[in-house]
């Protein structure tokens, strides 16, 4: 495990003072739904961005008639829903229409996670881990009381992402470049989880994580 130096407390995300809120971010394959996953195990109440976002865009949804009229009926598939990997083709080799597509999802899945957060403090969920993939892109990182990075090595994360995804070189490589550079992400995060060596390392890291920062509160 690695450690960086954090940033400021909560700003925007409604609390009850009963839980400890971190944002938990990372870079394409670098395996942050890896580590979420550990700390659900833990006991963690994870709060995860992507499934927010389908839920945003489900079917007969304002956002998904949003994205077909902007974006045209061809991003859907012939039961109406959402085309994901055509949209993704689109938006990864076009920031414009990316920027487009983000003001579409992204306040309803804020909104969505602001409900999800309110409803683990009320169960009082000792520690809530927002996973979310943009969060240094969106400047979100105030909304939360710390914030952790999956970091992988530069190479490990273009293979990775080369053998799930089976795309070749230059279109992994474009995924990875339409996202912030996991070196500048990891001066920004509080706390650092090298995922480069496999699962061992990483458990080992969580683990000591958990037994420095988030243990339950007694």
């Amino acid at each position: 495990m690695l450690r960086a130096a954090g940033g400021g407390g909560r700003k925007r995300f409604p609390s009850l003072g009963l839980s400890r809120v971190i944002g938990l971010t990372g870079g394409i394959a670098s395996g942050k739904s890896t580590v979420a996953g550990m700390l659900s195990a833990k006991g963690a109440w994870i709060v995860d961005a992507d499934q927010l976002a389908r839920q945003a865009v489900g079917l007969q949804t304002p956002a998904l008639a949003e994205i077909a009229h902007r974006f045209g009926e061809g991003m859907l598939r012939a039961d109406g829903s959402l085309d994901r990997a055509r949209l993704g083709q689109l938006v990864f080799s076009d920031e414009s229409a990316r920027e487009r597509l983000n003001s579409i999802v992204h306040p309803k899945v804020l909104e969505l996670s602001r409900q999800e957060i309110s409803q683990a403090e009320a169960a009082g969920a000792n520690l809530v881990v927002y996973d979310i993939p943009l969060l240094f892109e969106s400047d979100r990182q105030g909304e939360f009381d710390g914030t952790l990075l999956v970091w992988v090595d530069p190479l490990t994360q273009l293979l990775r992402l080369q053998e799930r995804s089976g795309l070749d070189q230059a279109e992994a490589r474009a995924r990875i470049e339409s996202q912030m550079p996991l070196s500048r992400k990891r001066e920004l995060a509080s706390w650092v989880i090298d995922n480069s060596d496999g699962l061992d390392g990483t458990q080992s890291a969580v683990d000591a994580l958990w037994l420095t920062e988030f243990r339950p509160r007694t």
